[in-house]
């Protein structure tokens, strides 16, 4: 599969994990259903939004393609009507949103490669495209933001993937390969975060020093 084929996949992908994130943050709000598809909507589709605008493409994916956004509205759906069989959503919610993160960055980072855009372009789009739908699901949601949250890697897992898939692509790898490598590096990092507490040194403020 070559890389033009898979952007839709991965963006099929990525949207349809998102939106049952954003699905989940509308169960622990209690909305109701018109709320639940807005939350999933947003959450499936912000990131990728701001990645093509910014890019400038010619048509905004889901714009392009509005199965993007049933797709999502189906999502939504579906966790309306069994969000209650879970016996912790919150765990639910991380780990689906690890996955749907990969896959995103993964995302994000094949379109500029597509559009022929350099290294610096390639890894803020693979970051902008993983992050910004679930920052502003947990914005709008009243939830602490996972991107934000101390002593987990978030940000970080972003950038380690999408560097990762381009450091793969120089080094003359086939790009569907370096995509999917990157993704696996974010998911791993994630999860490592998650279950075996990984993190990076916080900035610990210190009293000032009194010069005599």
């Amino acid at each position: 599969m070559n890389l033009t084929a898979i952007l839709p996949v991965l963006d099929y992908g990525s949207v349809l994990i998102f939106a049952l994130t954003g699905a989940l943050v509308a169960s622990r709000a209690q909305l109701d259903p018109v709320g639940f598809i807005f939350m999933a909507a947003l959450t499936a589709v912000g990131g990728g939004t701001l990645r093509d605008l910014l890019l400038g493409r010619e048509f905004v994916f889901w714009v392009a393609r509005p199965s993007y956004v049933l797709m999502a509205a189906a999502a939504a759906l579906l966790v309306f009507w069994t969000a209650h069989l879970f016996e912790s959503r919150y765990k639910w919610l991380v780990w689906l949103d690890s996955v749907a993160l990969s896959v995103a960055v993964a995302a994000g980072a094949g379109v500029a490669m597509d559009g022929g855009f350099g290294p610096v372009i390639i890894i803020i789009m693979g970051v902008v495209t993983g992050t910004f739908g679930g920052l502003m699901r947990d914005v709008v949601g009243n939830e602490v933001p996972l991107v934000l949250k101390q002593g987990e890697l978030y940000l970080t897992a972003a950038f380690g993937g999408a560097t990762a898939a381009v450091l793969l692509d120089i080094c003359g790898f086939e790009r569907v390969v370096a995509l999917i490598c990157g993704g696996i590096v974010v998911w791993t990092l994630r999860a490592g975060s998650l279950w075996w507490g990984w993190k990076l040194p916080v900035y610990k403020p210190r009293p000032p020093r009194n010069r005599g």
